[in-house]
């Protein structure tokens, strides 16, 4: 168990309250290490995608990871060469992701009376 002082206060932190607390700083960080790296990193390289590697036959999401990263670089015309589904998925996953981080954030609130010390 995890004892946190703040403002005066003690607080218990649980092993969930604290896997869900290295989570968020996971989820935040995985953007920030995405907006660093230039928007070419995963440009090169052979493709991840089981049908195009197997069939030779492009899938609707094949380059969506390429075009998310240009996405995000605000690169519009490379984001639409490799996919251009990157215009719809990109807002979604990120409402998404938001969603996650404050759905595991919420979890992380101040306990009541009879939990402090």
């Amino acid at each position: 168990m995890l004892v946190i002082q703040h403002r005066g206060c003690l607080y218990r932190m649980g092993k969930n309250k604290v896997i869900a607390g290295v989570l968020i700083a996971v989820m935040i960080l995985i953007p920030i290490i995405l907006l660093i790296l230039p928007p070419n990193y995963f440009d090169d390289g052979p493709t991840m995608c089981p049908s195009k590697r197997f069939l030779d036959f492009e899938c609707p999401g094949c380059g969506m990871t390429r075009a998310v990263m240009h996405l995000i670089h605000f690169d519009l015309e490379s984001a639409l060469y490799y996919n251009s589904l990157s215009l719809i998925v990109t807002p979604v996953l990120g409402a998404w992701w938001c969603w996650q981080i404050w759905k595991t954030f919420s979890g992380l609130k101040k306990p009541s009376s009879s939990e402090e010390f």
